[in-house]
């Protein structure tokens, strides 16, 4: 039988999952990239932003992961990152200056949370479950974009408060939804017998933790080839895609919300139902046809700009909301068969930060292509269809199946309460 325990355990997981979309969306997706619209400020200010606090994680995600590892307690590192990301949304929208460094911090909070997060799938799940854990953590975490994007319309539309103020509102809900997991998330995986990582050793640490991810075999390939196809996806969502839509479809910021509604009306499903998929037939091989969903929608989105035929923007949303919520359904699974669990911790902070180098690259790419080229950002958004076929390529060379682990890539582990769920 499944424990209460377990239940509220998997319950306040996939919660978290829907407290941190309504930052990313709310504040990165959204609300943000219009703020500093507003203000006249260019692409490349966004970009510089997400490039730097891209650049800190990926120095201290391996570090937090393996720390997390050692410990063999991850909830307290997610409580510290998530008030931090709190405190410092709660202060954007202020002036320009000081709303950049804001948002510098709250990305590092919350990427570097995101580390530990995603390595909680393990505790909460079995090989069995994991894909619709998984799934349903996706799906349900999307329901916070329908939440982030309705603080907005209330506060904006509304109530007329102003961005200020929808920032702080924003901040409330990621932390009333984060709360449940800070106190009922039941950690089974023990401490590994390993030194403390200190903060001095993050340096060499990303060094060791590379090489001994070379051991295990996929899981450097993974990497790289999530490297590729992250580097667009976070480019477009990281608020670029916003850009693109006002400024080459020439579409209000009404439309934008409706369309984005649209998009997350679809990822909750495609999260969801994905999760059965990636326990069914793999997660590599349902990631793989999801790229090229990806790569299907990036292209609607420029034929759509070139034609002037904005109709097409209504296939986009839908087309590009399944691909996102099945994109992340069976991603983090890739990374759980490939990984051991006795440096599952530490290989999602490369996992991590993989993820945050690529928000580095894609933003400058495009700001390089936009501004400094002036290529227009049809080709910014043809280039990033380059880096996820790339992306799609790579996965084409990792094995995904069940993995049957020996002792020493084991963590000792604490007592069980109960049951895992089933």
């Amino acid at each position: 039988m499944t424990s209460a325990a377990d239940r509220r355990s998997v319950a306040s997981w996939v919660t978290y999952d829907l407290a941190n979309t309504i930052f990313a969306l709310g504040v990165i997706g959204l609300y943000f990239p219009e703020w500093l619209t507003s203000q006249d400020q260019p692409d490349s200010l966004l970009a510089i932003v997400e490039a730097t606090a891209g650049l800190i994680v990926v120095f201290l995600a391996p570090w937090a992961g393996a720390r997390s590892d050692v410990r063999g307690t991850r909830v307290p590192t997610l409580i510290f990152t998530t008030v931090a990301a709190v405190l410092a949304t709660s202060l954007l929208g202020i002036d320009v200056p000081s709303s950049v460094v804001f948002l510098g911090v709250a990305l590092i909070a919350v990427n570097v949370g995101s580390v530990v997060y995603d390595a909680l799938l393990i505790d909460v799940s079995t090989d069995q479950n994991r894909g619709r854990i998984s799934g349903l953590g996706v799906g349900v975490g999307y329901i916070g974009s329908y939440i982030g994007v309705l603080i907005g319309v209330v506060t904006l539309d509304v109530i007329g408060w102003g961005y200020p103020a929808t920032f702080r509102t924003l901040a409330l809900g990621f932390l009333v939804f984060a709360l449940p997991a800070f106190f009922f998330i039941n950690e089974r995986h023990g401490h590994t017998d390993e030194p403390l990582p200190a903060l001095a050793d993050v340096p060499r640490r990303i060094l060791t933790s590379w090489r001994l991810a070379t051991r295990y075999p996929g899981v450097v390939r993974f990497l790289i080839g999530r490297f590729l196809y992250t580097d667009a996806i976070n480019t477009l969502i990281g608020g670029f895609l916003t850009i693109f839509v006002v400024q080459e479809l020439g579409l209000d910021r009404g439309f934008v919300t409706v369309l984005l509604l649209l998009a997350i009306t679809a990822a909750i499903p495609g999260g969801i139902v994905t999760g059965r998929f990636v326990e069914q037939f793999g997660p590599n091989r349902v990631l793989r046809i999801v790229l090229i969903v990806w790569m299907v929608a990036i292209a609607a989105g420029i034929v759509a700009a070139t034609t002037g035929e904005t109709w097409i923007a209504w296939a986009i949303g839908p087309l590009g909301g399944l691909a996102l919520g099945a994109t992340w359904a069976s991603d983090r699974v890739v990374m759980t068969r490939v990984s051991p669990p006795r440096h599952i911790g530490e290989f999602y902070g490369l996992y991590a930060t993989v993820g945050r180098f690529a928000t580095i690259m894609g933003p400058l790419v495009w700001a390089l292509i936009v501004d400094g080229l002036d290529l227009g950002r049809n080709t910014a958004m043809a280039a990033l269809i380059g880096f996820i076929f790339a992306g799609w390529v790579l996965l084409g060379g990792v094995d995904d199946s069940v993995r049957h682990w020996g002792e020493k890539d084991l963590p000792r582990l604490r007592p069980d309460p109960g049951e895992l769920p089933r």
